[in-house]
């Protein structure tokens, strides 16, 4: 894939990256049990680049439409610390999580799937979407990712940001020797 000189300006410049969940983070798909209890399939390659991107000192966050015990433990497992649930204006979470952390906009990634993504996405440094989002939602992003939620998307990203700010040879080392 090749990514635009702008895309790789941009992403030089982030502190921050905010994930949502469905469709980013997941295929989309929500299992709901008899119990009520839901379930969510998250994909390994995905948390392993995102603890991956923690280490390398990019803060990483949620903001989700949903709530759900699972985005809690996956959330713990792969180091976000910032997460917010049940958020009906992504906006005002955007805008509470920098004013917490003293971070610009411009500075901030927002990973999202759906118009409802679309007012942190627009404001944000790095705005970045998946093949499955909306059409007007892939045009007023600055990426699509290759791969599908669920599926290495949130990699993808991770290794992109690593790669722009010259952390990924570091990261990945452990690995290689």
């Amino acid at each position: 894939m090749t990514i635009s000189q702008d895309v790789v300006n941009r992403a030089k410049q982030i502190k921050l990256v905010i994930f949502d969940v469905d469709g980013v983070m997941t295929n989309g798909g929500l299992i709901i049990g008899d119990d009520g209890q839901e379930y969510k399939s998250f994909n390994t390659q995905d948390g392993l680049g995102m603890k991956l991107l923690k280490a390398s000192g990019i803060q990483m966050a949620i903001i989700t439409g949903r709530t759900s015990n699972v985005v809690t433990k996956r959330a713990e497992s792969t180091g976000v610390a910032h997460f917010y649930q049940g958020v009906e204006d992504k906006l005002v979470a955007f805008h509470d999580l920098i004013a917490k952390l003293n971070i610009a906009p411009e500075h901030c990634a927002f990973m999202g799937d759906d118009v409802v993504d679309l007012p942190p996405m627009l404001r944000c440094g790095l705005s970045i979407t998946v093949p499955a989002a909306p059409n007007c939602v892939k045009q007023r992003a600055h990426l699509t990712t290759q791969r599908e939620g669920g599926h290495g998307a949130v990699r993808e990203v991770c290794e992109l940001l690593m790669q722009a700010q010259g952390t990924y040879d570091a990261q990945f080392a452990q690995f290689f020797s």
